[in-house]
């Protein structure tokens, strides 16, 4: 669509405001970390706040082009900065909030961010996080490299009281708990406060025209190198791409409640929690807490609440509230479900069918949607209520997109197959480039097979033509010559009573080349002994067969993840083989997990 001119910002507010006459139109229903804590905010008032801030981003000097990083929880202001930077044609770059100040540092120095936005601090469960403390060392580690971010925003959110009462509630969400402890460092000459910027400003904002292939935002995903990935999208392709899954694959109608429970850190929240659901004038949770707090059936309470009708999360999440069983999930009524969606990895079938049974009282369809930050939004899904499903499946294309599977030596296979999952042609959702980095564009995605993309995943389709995703390439076990994928056995752990989550790695073997070293985290009320040891072996015998049988499994408590709740294999190999080496660990949520990994491992042979 090169040569066409809009604006995403325009179209997700400024259309549905004055075109559609949905001003009124709750865009989002916040929910704080507390229980207590919300407010709701319209489409009028949500592009009357864009449009301020807007007037403020350009006073400070913002234009067609410059990159902004923004670093902030899941409260209101998140979405009002990304689409002012949207209505100005500057570029977002969010870092989720869970992310150290290194890694915020790399990726404000590798986009050459002009400005910071930022909060004071935020609760996430329990836990206070001093993000201004963060953001401060991370712009400390700039300077140091010779780049001085000029200037930073800041959100007064857990000091909102002190703003004066006159706030209208729309405004602002409510005072969180009152910190009398937290000590908000300001740095003169580049710490400015929203609330103080914001009185100034107009709410008018004239949108700056772009042209459809002019980028929209940069997000890091992580390399197989380590460092990280600057994903770009453009404007057209990607507002018309999110815009169409989101309508067809949640079958979303007006009256809907959609809730993505995804920060809006990654790309699940940027395409299904921003721009998707706003481009269809759809209201939608935003919720800034975490589904175990104050208690495990948190998220149906908020369900309930809310009367969500279409519901969106990770099957981490579902394999975590599975622990506790189904009495937080049954007390809560959910009758206003009507679809629930997986996202972020492939889910194994038990997971699948206790949302499916427990979740969904066994009358919603599950869309299990496959797609990758570089896709933009889904490209395998069911769509609901029209494709049977299978239990941990990402089924067929969406309209329009050509998967193919190929084999080692870049041939397309038919019918029944395994292999490299790749796509045959564009999508508009596809992404462009990597920020600075074009070469290493071509080379990660289309060097391999030259005229596909390449996702980088294993896939098997069955003989209905269903595609089944077997987890990263780079996660495939040779065992004795037999190619086996960790999700398949990872799967097949998990469905023994007494195991919660299960990660697989390769091991090397002195005669098979390689064998499968597990780790398994346990139900409550469980205990690991050599017989469930021997159960588990048995298990997977009967699933796979005799040649998955893993020769190590060991008693985990915790697994190293990503704040996004991705399991590191990289570092459980690091384990298995005993070697300390284990490069960048930044984005482990829980540091403490590795050393106890390390002190428990079991004694191999090489």
């Amino acid at each position: 669509m090169k040569g066409a001119t809009t604006n995403i910002c325009y179209n997700v507010l400024d259309r549905n405001v004055h075109e559609k006459k949905l001003g009124d139109k709750v865009a989002f229903y916040w929910e704080g970390n507390e229980p207590g804590e919300t407010t709701q905010i319209t489409y009028h008032e949500l592009l009357a706040q864009v449009c301020q801030f807007s007037n403020v981003l350009r006073k400070q000097g913002i234009q067609k082009g410059d990159r902004v990083a923004i670093y902030m929880p899941m409260i209101p202001e998140l979405v009002v900065a990304m689409l002012a930077c949207a209505r100005l044609g500057a570029l977002h770059s969010i870092v989720f909030a869970g992310f150290s100040a290194e890694s915020l540092c790399e990726r404000i120095l590798d986009s050459s961010c002009s400005l910071l936005i930022t909060t004071d601090a935020f609760y996430r469960g329990e836990k206070l996080v001093n993000l201004k403390e963060l953001a401060d060392e991370a712009l400390e580690k700039c300077q140091e490299k010779g780049f001085p971010v000029r200037c930073c925003i800041v959100v007064k959110h857990l000091g909102r009281a002190e703003l004066g009462m006159g706030d209208s509630p729309t405004q602002s969400p409510p005072i969180k708990r009152p910190c009398p402890d937290v000590q908000i460092s300001w740095n003169q000459g580049v710490d400015l406060w929203w609330h103080e910027l914001i009185q100034e400003a107009g709410d008018e904002c004239e949108p700056e025209w772009c042209d459809a292939e002019d980028p929209l935002f940069i997000l890091y995903t992580s390399g197989s190198t380590g460092k990280p990935k600057g994903v770009v999208h453009t404007v057209g392709g990607y507002m018309l791409y999110v815009a169409t899954t989101f309508k067809y694959v949640f079958d979303f109608h007006a009256e809907d409640v959609f809730w993505c429970t995804a920060d809006i850190g990654w790309i699940t929240g940027h395409s299904y929690v921003t721009y998707g659901p706003l481009a269809n004038g759809a209201s939608s949770v935003l919720f800034e807490g975490i589904p175990t707090y104050p208690d495990v059936s948190r998220l149906w309470s908020i369900v309930d609440k809310y009367k969500v009708t279409k519901f969106y999360t990770a099957p981490t999440a579902i394999r975590l509230l599975m622990k506790f069983g189904d009495e937080p999930v049954s007390k809560h009524s959910r009758a206003s479900l009507q679809v629930l969606g997986t996202v972020g990895e492939p889910i194994n079938p038990e997971a699948w069918l206790w949302y499916h049974r427990v979740v969904g009282s066994q009358r919603c369809p599950i869309v299990d949607t496959f797609w990758q930050t570089e896709t933009g939004g889904h490209m395998l899904t069911p769509l609901p209520g029209a494709i049977p499903m299978k239990p941990g499946s990402a089924t067929l294309p969406f309209f329009g997109v050509a998967p193919a599977i190929l084999n080692e030596s870049g041939e397309e296979l038919e019918g029944e197959a395994e292999g490299y999952l790749v796509f045959k042609q564009p999508w508009p959702g596809i992404m462009r480039t990597v920020y600075g980095n074009h070469e290493r564009f071509e080379t990660t995605y289309f060097k391999k097979f030259p005229g596909y993309y390449i996702t980088g995943d294993g896939c098997r389709r069955d003989q209905d033509g269903y595609y089944w995703i077997t987890g990263r390439i780079d996660d495939m076990l040779n065992v004795s010559g037999h190619l086996l994928s960790t999700a398949e056995v990872e799967s097949a752990l998990v469905e023994h009573e007494a195991i919660a989550e299960a990660a697989v790695v390769g091991h090397p073997h002195p005669v098979k080349g390689e064998c499968l070293y597990c780790f398994v985290t346990l139900c409550d009320g469980h205990t690991f002994s050599p017989t469930l040891t021997e159960e588990l072996k048995k298990q997977i015998r009967e699933k796979i067969g005799p040649i998955a049988t893993p020769d190590y499994i060991q008693n985990a408590p915790g697994l190293p993840k990503t704040r996004s709740g991705k399991i590191m294999r990289r570092v459980l190999r690091k384990i298995a083989q005993n070697d300390h080496d284990l490069g960048d660990t930044s984005t482990v949520a829980d540091p403490s997990v590795i050393s106890h990994l390390f002190s428990h491992r079991c004694l191999t042979i090489q």
